[in-house]
């Protein structure tokens, strides 16, 4: 099983985090499942490309799905395994459906965990005039409160919290250069999101032949009930057909949150069923 990673952090602070002792990764190694991350380029472990510091977008769509198919061709050759379930989270699933699309053969079955679907009403925000931008611990705080509603607690607690935005910048070694500190992430999944919200969807869903996925917390802001209804009339042609699960008191980033659990075993049972 192969996890890809969403807009602003690397693996090892989404699948490979250890909250309360344990991870995801953890959660689905113990089901049993040879599990494989890794950071998409100018993320984590990965190099920065020099083209972050230039003026036009990097780390669009296109170059993830290159990378995404490198990495998969390295698990093929080592596990001596022809398929693999793909687990993609929030703008990770756009990279990762066009993959599967790409590469129906090679897909046992796909998760597409917070994402992004069609949408027409937006129009388009100009595209960013930096190769990366910057992200501090403080925004990756308003991320996980988003959607929230009002009186409920935040779905990670603060205490939790701060070991993790701590890990985070860490993750960038020039973070504590910057006042505040913050880490330089890729603009193009911006552009990506900006397009997929404006009508342009960047790959055709029906070409995805892998039995599919959808799951979403009932209070994440990517993933409203439309773009999950979207996707699975979009998701025609996907064998087994799409199951989509929307599941309670979960915001985006329900795989870090308190109801955590309830994605692990969602997600661990659909990839196990036989």
């Amino acid at each position: 099983m192969l996890f890809v990673h969403g807009a602003t952090f690397p693996q090892a602070l989404s699948i490979g985090y250890r909250l309360a002792g344990r991870s995801w990764m953890d959660d689905l190694r113990a089901r049993g499942f040879d599990v494989w991350a890794f950071d998409f380029a100018g993320y984590g472990d990965s190099d920065r490309p020099a083209a972050m510091t230039g003026t036009a977008p990097v780390g669009r769509m296109a170059e993830a799905v290159d990378q995404i198919s490198r990495v998969t061709h390295h698990i093929r050759a080592v596990s001596k395994k022809d398929r693999v379930s793909v687990l993609a989270h929030s703008w990770g699933t756009l990279p990762a459906g066009a993959f599967a699309a790409q590469y129906p053969e090679w897909i046992e079955r796909l998760v597409l965990f917070g994402p992004p679907a069609l949408r027409e009403a937006t129009p388009p925000a100009a595209a960013p005039a930096t190769g990366a931008s910057l992200v501090s611990a403080e925004d990756q705080w308003t991320s996980f409160q988003s959607g929230v509603p009002a009186g409920e607690p935040s779905p990670i607690d603060r205490d939790l919290f701060v070991p993790w935005a701590e890990a985070y910048l860490a993750s960038d070694a020039a973070s504590g250069t910057r006042n505040p500190p913050a880490v330089l992430v890729p603009t193009g999944p911006q552009v990506d999101l900006g397009e997929v919200w404006s009508g342009r969807f960047p790959y055709d869903p029906g070409k995805i032949r892998a039995s599919t996925l959808v799951v979403y917390g009932e209070w994440d802001p990517i993933t409203r009930d439309a773009d999950a209804g979207w996707l699975k009339e979009a998701l025609a042609n996907a064998a087994g057909g799409v199951r989509v699960a929307k599941l309670p008191r979960g915001a985006h980033r329900m795989h870090l949150e308190t109801n955590r659990q309830v994605l692990f075993d969602a997600v661990g049972a659909f990839l196990a069923e036989d």
